[in-house]
């Protein structure tokens, strides 16, 4: 038999049961069904290789991602739940969150006791999310975070929405808009809980820039932080922390401080208008101040009110009540008075209680608000009416003073309401010109001089050792020959000045102005008498005070008293007021008398009161014009202006007796306005044998010591006066 066909695989497929119907399957069936083993050797026959194997590796790439994601995930959720327990074991109660400021604040009140202006970092006191206005609250979730009660403290739709925005505009995907939720600003405004170290950063600007940076890795550890902030505390705790530390503008640190720095009420009484100024603040809070731009603050609130309408805060009805009545500043607010005067007080009182505070200071002052109105309307009707060509960079300073050296009121520039800009009262350093003259003849009276005594004025040269020959002039450059020291003074002589200078000795006339309060340098050479030393216009103003009050010398001042808010220990009173007396009563009397005439009949003419009020005062114009002064007095002010370039170059066509007496006059005509006519303190002196000053010298006594000549100098100094007496053909 042939055994070929041994071996080979059956054509046919056994039958899969017994035909006895026996169920057990033959020892020899197939281990799948004839139809599914058809099928699966159908793909294989109809599968490609090439495609196949493509399967099997992005199989095995699925895979491999697959694996790789999910220990990725695992590790970064580690790291996170790791981060998130880091800041949460940080975070200390909250309570002790709710004031973060870096310094105190300072108060400051009027004569009256009303504020007038407020420095330092604001902080009215603690609110909580339930103590605020419910439209407060409101108004900061649908404009900050209208998710706020529903995330775990970061809004990944949030993120990307501000991401999308940022592209459509063109900026960087972390420029622009945040998406950040309010806990992530509040953990902003924590710095994550890292205080100010001086060891790290040199000041606390650097600090809070650091605080405030918006890099990739910062945003993540913000993200940290308030997960950790959600755990920690509750909802309203991370909003009450938020409303107490978020800074609102105007110095306002808090809900609480911008209440009652914008609408002196506190943050539990807001309507739904005013809580939109405050939420609208919170994303430009310097440039939205109601203080800075009502307008613009007004329209941001606007749109706060339709979206606190949109979310289902405010009534329709509501809503357009709001937007009929916007907010408006309080009177308080809204007067924003003495901006010069408070940058005085803020630099000249003790850095500690005023710069530097860390306590909340409340300073009561010297300032009137009804005289400082009056400068400033003064200045504003002059410039508005008088000061006509266009660009005209030329600066004014005013100060209004009491007889004892409080200053009642001061402006220092021609542009008013103004705060943190260059005070030129009382940083600009300028020459007196002819407004010295009245310390010479001071000095002159004290020694026994009296206003009737003769002096003449013609062309003059003196010799001065080391400089040789000096010829000064007159300002018109015309001379009247023979004139009284009244006359010398009422038209601002300079050669009478210079000669009773020299008469009465220059040594005195200098420590007269000095005790008198000009704290510079007086010059010590002949043409001291020209007004070429240096001074402020708040230490002129308070030279002239001391004429006023009869020859004492006072200390201008602005603080009266200093406490701690909410305390009535004073801690500080006032530094200022009379102190010495300069000259003696009969000679400041006689010294007032003279200066009436300059107004009565001298270079200060323009700045006669109407009324027949008393006044008396005098013209300052300096070498070459660069400044221009008017200081004089009534029974009760006194009252000094500067007029000058910043970069001190020449004014045209301006001299003391011209714009900066309209100032004055303008100043006096509204400080007086509502006060009886008060005469002045003046002495007129008797009419005695006219007498030539340079032929009798003043006694010596002095009312105060004179400091010790050297013997050269003094031996200069007669020779120079024996000159005067032969020039001028006295014995």
């Amino acid at each position: 038999m042939s055994d070929s066909g041994r071996g080979k695989r059956r054509l046919v497929a056994e039958s899969r049961y017994s035909k006895q119907g026996d169920q057990k399957p033959s020892k020899t069936r197939a281990k799948a069904p004839p139809k599914t083993r058809g099928k699966a050797a159908a793909s294989r026959r109809r599968r490609n290789p090439i495609a196949g194997f493509i399967l099997g590796i992005f199989g095995w790439l699925f895979g491999l991602v697959w694996k790789i994601t999910w220990r990725v995930t695992t590790v970064l959720l580690l790291l996170l739940a790791a981060g998130v327990g880091y800041y949460y074991a940080k975070l200390p109660d909250y309570q002790t969150l709710l004031d973060g400021r870096s310094r105190g604040s300072v108060t400051l009140m009027d004569r009256n006791n009303q504020i007038f202006a407020w420095r330092g970092d604001q902080f009215g006191g603690v609110v909580t999310a339930d103590s605020v206005s419910p439209h407060l609250r409101n108004a900061v979730i649908a404009t900050e975070d209208r998710r706020f009660y529903s995330h775990f403290g970061v809004s990944p739709r949030g993120v990307a929405s501000a991401i999308r925005i940022n592209l459509s505009e063109g900026r960087g995907p972390l420029s622009g808009h945040g998406g950040s939720t309010i806990t992530q600003q509040t953990a902003k405004l924590l710095c994550l809980g890292e205080t100010f170290d001086p060891e790290v950063w040199e000041t606390e600007a650097a600090y809070v820039n650091d605080c405030r940076q918006s890099s990739l890795v910062r945003k993540g550890r913000e993200a940290l932080y308030a997960m950790a902030m959600e755990l920690k505390y509750s909802k309203d705790d991370i909003l009450s922390i938020y409303l107490n530390r978020a800074y609102m503008g105007g110095g306002a640190y808090g809900a609480e401080a911008a209440s009652q720095r914008y609408f002196s009420k506190h943050a539990g009484e807001l309507r739904p208008q005013e809580a939109a100024v405050l939420a609208g603040l919170l994303t430009a809070p310097s440039s939205l101040s109601p203080t800075n731009d009502l307008e613009r603050s007004q329209r941001r609130a606007a749109t706060v009110l339709r979206l606190m309408r949109e979310q289902g805060y405010l009534s329709a009805a509501e809503e357009q009540q709001a937007q009929n009545n916007p907010a408006t500043l309080s009177e308080q607010a809204e007067r924003r008075l003495g901006g010069y005067f408070a940058d005085w007080i803020m630099s000249e009182g003790p850095e500690f209680f005023t710069r530097d505070t860390t306590e909340d200071v409340v300073i009561s002052t010297t300032l009137d608000p009804k005289l400082q109105r009056a400068a400033e309307e003064a200045m504003n009707k002059v410039y508005s009416e008088k000061v006509t060509k266009p660009g005209s960079v030329v600066q004014a300073a005013i100060v209004v003073m009491s007889a004892d050296g409080a200053v009642r009121a001061m402006v220092g520039g021609k542009k008013t309401g103004v705060s943190g800009v260059f005070n030129r009262a009382t940083q600009a350093k300028r020459q007196t010109g002819s407004s010295f003259k009245p310390f010479i003849y001071a000095t002159a009276l004290d020694l026994g001089a009296s206003p009737y005594d003769t002096v003449v004025d013609e062309p003059f040269c003196m010799n001065i050792p080391g400089s040789g020959r000096w010829c000064p002039e007159n300002y018109t450059r015309n001379y009247k020959g023979t004139v009284t020291l009244t006359q010398a003074l009422a038209q601002s002589l300079n050669i009478p000045a210079v000669k009773v200078s020299e008469t009465v000795g220059r040594d005195l006339v200098a420590q007269v102005a000095t005790s008198f309060g000009i704290q510079s340098e007086v010059n010590s050479s002949p043409a001291m008498a020209l007004g070429t030393s240096e001074a402020t216009l708040v230490e002129m103003t308070g030279a002239y005070a001391g004429i006023l009050n009869g020859g004492s010398a006072v200390i201008p001042y602005g603080l009266r008293e200093l406490r701690l808010k909410g305390e009535d220990e004073v801690l500080m009173g006032s530094g200022g007021g009379i102190r010495d007396r300069v000259i003696q009563p009969d000679a400041a009397g006689q010294l007032v008398w003279m200066m009436e005439q300059v107004i009565q009949q001298g270079t200060g003419g323009r700045a006669k009161l109407p009324d027949g009020r008393p006044a008396a005062g005098k013209t300052g114009t300096s070498n070459d014009a660069r400044d221009a002064w008017f200081i004089g007095f009534t029974g009760d002010y006194v009252t000094g202006v500067w007029m000058g370039n910043d970069d001190n170059s020449p004014l045209s066509g301006v001299t003391g007796g011209g714009l900066p007496a309209d100032i004055w006059r303008e100043t006096m005509i509204r400080v007086n306005d509502g006060l009886p006519v008060k005469a002045l303190p003046s002495i007129p002196p008797k009419q005695p044998e006219p007498q030539v000053v340079e032929q009798q010298p003043a006694p010596q006594p002095q009312p105060q010591p004179q400091p010790q000549r050297q013997p050269e100098r003094q031996q200069r100094d007669n020779f120079i006066q024996q000159v005067l007496r032969d020039l001028l053909g006295g014995g």
